[in-house]
């Protein structure tokens, strides 16, 4: 369409693409409105300025009937590049390939190929920066859709801009702030006026104003309505919605055309393809007579066709949709057939067309769906996977194999994070008898979203005696229902007669005390009673080889709530490795943040900071609400612990919006904790006191019985600087009796601490030097607080001179560990004590972002940035720019001296 009134987008454009050109920045652009607004235009307009200053552009395009095809708006894209892929790593350039269909491979996860497609565009933009098109998003298939999301967030420091179109309604992937939207509205009168006069210049005034009205500023409307209604328009025109009238205009014209044209059309309409030969050989079937280009020309006159070398393309969607609408239905499985019988050599496509040529349950073109659903989930397509095993359930002959196709779909359904669409297939099986089995997997997926928490009314009970009764009968579907109860036991508190039963459970059911799934199990449902049987056995697991790190990540959340912070953290640096490989994120998501909240507990606050940002930021892009909020609350306690109260006091509020509705404990007991750290250390204990004592009080939301025990220290310390001693001697008894049951090292380092702060005078001496004898190298943070707090007690009695060597210690650790605020209170205590301190001389977790820091932790193993790219699921290059941008920033200029200075903030958090 003509770009009338359009200037302000074409501008905008043009200082995107010249920005990125120039600053080697890119930006993602996504352009809104209803059909013929002139979306496609402005993209062909992006295309001419962006060839006209030196880039390379890639197209690609939704067609409604390829959006089942997974992948096939990416293979259009990176067709160009082809050549580039023999540059890839192995593993990257094996998904492209599967992809592509030009490779038999399973593909674990979509993200593996979005990495795969992320490096090849980098490495066409080193080169010269390119510019991604991608028309008619709402059409396109999912798993290229979530690969451009996925390299929109990505492409911020390659010269990569990606501009997509879309219609009104369009649910993008990508949240607000990580692109620009750019809208669409009708033309004014003014503008729809010049267009107009261009258009149909002789038309009679009353015929140009009811056109005008009839096409209400929309471009293709009259450009559409002027060429098909010549000098009169129908008065009852505009009574008729806007795409009607537009698919009248199309349908007006398919009718001057001869029958053997109007059937090669809809042949075409009716493809999921767009080859010549195919629609020729298609057609000569459905007409038994002979096609080709003849027969086609009179649809290129009409500008209802173009022809793209060996391919067909429509003028408009709306043409596709409007010559679908004029097929009878026998005309249209007639049509559908003719494709099957011409697509011998491609299987999936083929049974498409033969599901959609029969209105009949056919059980031989149902297995036929259900093998093609299993094939795109192989290559990733689970989006693809959901929808063909619906048709295949509805073309089932058999009422069980039409449940079990339907409970398949759901669980795909699931995997993809979408509860409406498993709820609709789940109340579709209902309709129908179903086995005990699937009954029992009904329950289950109702259950599945957001961790449990908003669908299990009966809760982890129900959920315990469903999984007993199918121990016998299915013990895998057994054991992820009883899994189900036990996450439960973690997100929401059950009560004790819950936890009993999910814990005799699972040690029926799994006789070998070294699986993974009865330590995660009881680690779950009885994180004290049997912390220290998770502690003893998990170190003795030695996995399969193979494993596809789902092990590793159950192993490292048991060793979490069972209070080994240190075992938790080996294991999820093992678990990832595999988890990156293949591309995982939704699990890795899962395993980094065991990591996250195990360092920030003991005090790595620098590896704590890299780790929180990466599962965030994973989290978030796989649609794990409850986990993203959880490494919101979790970052908030980071920058408490930093300093920094508004950020803190903000992700805090982030998260428990997210996590209050829910009851998700987590979420709200480590939203308090950041509330508490962020209180106490600005000196306000009286507040401190309040978030932490909440911690402690089974009534309140934020109780959560494992978490809870990390924060002793924190409550005492509080309560002893606001009077308040008293009053937590009933949570240290409590806690003393449970450390008899655990042997968490954090409670014990806690309590030896606590004995000594509430101990009298004549006692409190020997507990303080009994708990700095103690070893505390996996605990620098409680090392650092004893030292301050012992400091504080020799000070207060009047001996200054001994308590400055722990208060000059305790500043000393805080400041090398990043603990600002509790490094200020160290030099304040110093100064009290008659001895002037030097301040704080920043670092790297000071200087860099969470992103930036985790890229120098992994240059400073030795990485190189294709190996960084890889773990972190970046290009190789933005790894490079980044590091760029970093060594200035730090004042250095080698890896040497990148390896020198992390090696100093690693020696900080075990010191």
């Amino acid at each position: 369409m003509e770009l009338v009134g359009r200037q302000e987008q074409v501008d905008l454009l043009a200082r995107v693409l010249s920005e990125s050109r120039s600053r080697s920045r890119g930006s993602a652009v996504l352009v809104r409105g209803p059909a013929g607004i002139g979306k496609t235009a402005l993209l062909a307009e992006a295309a001419v300025l962006a060839e006209a200053s030196g880039y390379r552009v890639l197209r690609t395009s939704g067609v409604e009937a390829e959006s089942d095809i997974p992948y096939a708006g990416l293979q259009l894209l990176l067709h160009p590049l082809a050549a580039g892929t023999r540059e890839l790593a192995a593993p990257h350039r094996q998904a492209l390939d599967a992809a592509r269909g030009h490779a038999e491979a399973d593909i674990p996860d979509v993200f593996l190929v979005g990495l795969a497609a992320l490096n090849l565009i980098a490495d066409a933009a080193a080169v010269a920066p390119v510019l991604v098109l991608a028309d008619d998003v709402q059409w396109l298939d999912d798993a290229t859709v979530s690969i451009l999301a996925f390299m929109a967030r990505r492409v911020g420091t390659e010269p990569v801009v990606m501009v997509g179109a879309a219609r009104d309604g369009y649910r993008s992937r990508l949240n607000p702030d990580e692109m620009t939207t750019v809208l669409l509205e009708p033309l004014s009168d003014d503008e729809a006026t010049v267009l107009l006069a261009d258009r149909a210049p002789h038309l009679r005034p009353t015929a140009h104003r009811r056109l005008l009205a009839a096409a209400a500023g929309n471009p293709l409307a009259l450009a559409e309505l002027s060429r098909a209604v010549g000098a009169s328009v129908d008065p009852q025109l505009t009574e008729i919605p806007l795409t009607e009238r537009l698919e009248r205009a199309f349908t007006d014209r398919l009718r001057t055309l001869p029958e053997v044209t109007r059937s090669l059309l809809r042949i075409a309409a009716l493809d999921d393809a767009s080859s010549l030969p195919e629609l020729y050989g298609a057609t000569r079937v459905f007409t038994g007579s002979a096609v080709g280009a003849a027969e086609l020309e009179p649809a290129v006159r009409a500008r209802l066709v173009e022809v793209v070398d060996t391919e067909l393309r429509f003028g408009h969607p709306l043409m596709r949709s409007a010559i679908q609408q004029t097929m009878a239905a026998d005309a249209r499985y007639a049509a559908h057939a003719a494709l099957a019988s011409v697509l011998d050599g491609q299987p999936d496509r083929q049974v498409r067309h033969r599901a959609a040529a029969t209105g009949t349950p056919d059980e031989s073109v149902a297995a036929a769906l259900q093998d093609a659903a299993r094939r795109a989930a192989r290559r990733g397509g689970i989006a693809a996977a959901v929808t063909v095993l619906e048709q295949a359930a509805a073309l089932s002959e058999d009422a069980v194999r039409h449940a079990e196709r339907l409970l398949l779909a759901a669980d795909f359904a699931a995997e993809l994070g979408r509860p409406e669409t498993v709820t609709r297939l789940l109340d579709r099986a209902l309709t129908g008898p179903l086995s005990r089995q699937q009954h029992a997997r009904v329950v289950w997926l109702r259950g599945g979203a957001d961790e449990g928490l908003h669908s299990h009314s009966s809760g982890a009970l129900s959920l315990t005696a469903l999984a007993e009764e199918m121990a016998t009968e299915d013990p895998v579907l057994a054991l992820r229902i009883l899994w189900s109860a036990a996450q439960l036991c973690f997100w929401s508190d059950p009560g004790p007669e819950a936890r009993r039963e999910v814990l005799a459970a699972v040690e029926r059911m799994v006789a070998d005390e070294l699986d993974p799934w009865r330590l995660a199990i009881c680690a779950y449902a009885a994180p004290i009673e049997r912390g220290a049987y998770v502690l003893d056995r998990a170190r003795d697991v030695v996995l399969r080889e193979g494993d596809d790190g789902r092990a590793y990540r159950m192993l490292s959340t048991a060793a979490l709530l069972a209070g080994g912070f240190g075992l938790a953290r080996a294991f999820s640096e093992a678990g990832g490795a595999g988890l990156r490989a293949q591309g995982r994120l939704g699990l890795l998501a899962r395993t980094v943040g065991a990591d996250a909240w195990s360092a920030l507990v003991v005090g790595d606050l620098g590896a704590a900071i890299a780790a929180t940002e990466e599962s965030r930021r994973l989290a978030r892009e796989t649609s794990q609400t409850m986990m993203y909020a959880l490494m919101t609350a979790t970052a908030a306690k980071l920058a408490a612990l930093r300093g920094e109260e508004d950020d803190a006091l903000l992700l805090a509020e982030a998260a428990e919006e997210i996590g209050l509705p829910a009851g998700a404990r987590p979420v709200l007991a480590t939203a308090a904790m950041a509330r508490g750290l962020a209180a106490l250390g600005q000196g306000r204990f009286e507040e401190a006191y309040g978030h932490f004592r909440r911690l402690h009080d089974p009534a309140d939301p934020a109780f959560q019985v494992a978490l809870r025990l990390t924060t002793l220290g924190d409550l005492v310390d509080a309560a002893k600087h606001c009077g308040r001693t008293e009053a937590v001697l009933p949570v240290v008894a409590e806690l003393e009796a449970v450390a008899e049951l655990t042997p968490a090292p954090a409670l014990h380092a806690d309590l030896r601490l606590v004995r000594a702060q509430i101990a009298a005078d004549g006692d409190a001496e020997p507990l303080f030097e009994a708990a700095l004898s103690t070893d505390l190298s996996a605990l620098p943070l409680v090392r650092a607080r004893t030292h301050l707090a012992f400091g504080e007690w020799l000070r207060r009695r009047r001996r200054s001179v001994e308590s400055r060597d722990h208060l000059r210690t305790a500043r000393d650790m805080f400041d090398a560990l990043g603990a600002i605020p509790w490094g200020e209170k160290a030099r304040r205590e110093l100064r009290a004590a008659g001895e002037t301190s030097r301040g704080r001389a920043p670092d790297a977790r000071d200087q860099l972002t969470p992103h930036e820091l985790q890229i120098v932790r992994l240059a400073a193993d030795g990485l190189t940035n294709r190996e960084i790219g890889e773990r972190l699921y970046l290009s190789h290059r933005t790894v490079s720019s980044h590091l760029h941008r970093i060594f200035p920033k730090l004042g250095i200029v080698s890896r040497t001296e990148l390896r020198t200075m992390a090696g100093a903030l690693r020696r900080s958090a075990v010191m």
